[in-house]
């Protein structure tokens, strides 16, 4: 299993409405997501900043699954609106520097 942390950041003033939209998601993304492999998905919000840890079986193939996904589609458009550049799918993480 892979796990990853993820950085995006939010447009100013899209805090409360990035909040209220990503409360809960849709049902058939979260299938789609858990059939790709993913174990977790976390995101913490501090300000502007997202991070996102992630546990999943293999990183790329989940994109890549993903990708075809209609449900992950309309997500993206929903969530890429909030965001200061598009989330990148080909984003491979945060490089690891030190764990305890």
């Amino acid at each position: 299993m892979q796990r990853l942390a993820l950085r995006t950041r939010l447009r100013p003033g899209a805090e409360e409405t990035y909040d209220r939209e990503h409360a809960t998601i849709p049902p058939d993304l979260e299938a789609d997501m858990r059939e790709a492999g993913v174990h977790t998905w976390k995101i913490w919000r501090d300000g502007l900043d997202l991070f996102h840890y992630v546990e999943v079986d293999d990183y790329a193939a989940m994109q890549r699954k993903l990708a075809g996904s209609a449900a992950n589609q309309a997500w993206q458009r929903q969530m890429n609106r909030l965001l200061e550049g598009d989330f990148d799918p080909a984003d491979t993480g945060m490089r690891l520097v030190w764990e305890m």
